[in-house]
């Protein structure tokens, strides 16, 4: 995993303390803090307990507490991307495709006592975007384009997550690959959903965004494209504890009918719904389990 400070540490403890331990008669459901997995978390609870489960379900989570909550056994599933496995919490080199970044993950985390269930046809990575008449304009199509105006002087201010910008496959490598730099004062850091408004309002000229987002079209924004393929693939698929698994063997053929489900496109209409047309994220994850035949 990654070295982290001993505050840093501290502070991850004090957190998954915060969440308690998992009781044995009920399925602990954890999930990231942003619109896509709150569906995803939502769907997960409510087709458990169409099976028959009772589910505590924790949404809202950072990444490297929910992870830690996993190993440590005070959440039992949850959803999780690919390349976060493979090289934030297993500190390995980025893998040439989908398939051989799943079965890193797999193989890694099975050594943790975690298992790695059917993968989705899904791939939200992470992505940079512009307003389309502003990249238009610049002449800017791909990362190295970006790449090309920053270092020919344009001064163009990017929104980020304060995670992306710190994180070890974030904005620090991302610029080295590409040689290009935002000065720290050029960099507004925010919470991921307020990158999009800040891009759209015009507050600043690039956006961190993710490539699955629904307001990526309802924005009119043009996600430049990765041409040297920096970014991992985050391809997402339901992860258990074993001893999870080995209680409940049941439910793998549940969670593999739902990613069964899932590519790019559900999830861009999914968080349409919800950051778009703004319904009820309860109310999305419930349509969508109608709609794909999960539940009655």
């Amino acid at each position: 995993m990654k070295r982290f400070s001993r505050t840093m540490l501290f502070s991850m403890v004090a957190a998954t303390s915060a969440i308690g331990s998992a009781q044995a008669d009920e399925i602990v459901v954890g999930g990231l803090n942003y619109t896509e997995h709150l569906i995803l978390t939502s769907a997960t609870a409510q087709l458990l307990e169409h099976h028959g489960y009772t589910v505590d379900e924790r949404s809202g989570l950072g990444t490297s507490v929910l992870r830690q909550a996993q190993e440590n056994g005070q959440v039992d599933l949850y959803w999780e991307y690919t390349g976060n496995s493979v090289i934030l919490f297993n500190d390995q080199e980025q893998p040439d495709d989908a398939e051989e970044t799943y079965r890193i993950a797999k193989e890694l985390d099975a050594e943790k006592g975690l298992v790695w269930l059917d993968p989705t046809d899904t791939n939200n990575t992470y992505a940079l975007a512009m307003r389309e008449d502003d990249a238009e304009a610049r002449g800017i199509a791909t990362m190295s384009d970006l790449a090309d105006a920053l270092n020919a002087g344009e001064e163009l201010v990017l929104a980020s997550n304060a995670e992306f910008y710190a994180r070890d496959d974030g904005l620090r490598p991302l610029q080295e690959a590409y040689g290009f730099e935002f000065p720290r004062e050029r960099v507004r850091r925010m919470d991921s959903g307020l990158t999009y408004n800040a891009l759209r309002d015009e507050n600043v000229d690039v956006a961190l965004v993710f490539a699955t987002d629904g307001r990526n079209g309802a924005f009119n924004f043009r996600v430049l494209e990765d041409d040297q393929s920096f970014f991992p693939v985050y391809s997402l698929a339901p992860v258990l504890r074993e001893e999870t698994l080995q209680e409940h063997p049941d439910l793998e053929g549940v969670l593999n009918a739902m990613a069964a489900t899932l590519d790019d496109d559900l999830l861009i209409d999914l968080n349409s719904r919800v950051d778009v047309d703004g319904q009820e994220i309860e109310r999305v994850a419930t349509d969508y389990l109608q709609e794909q035949g999960l539940v009655d």
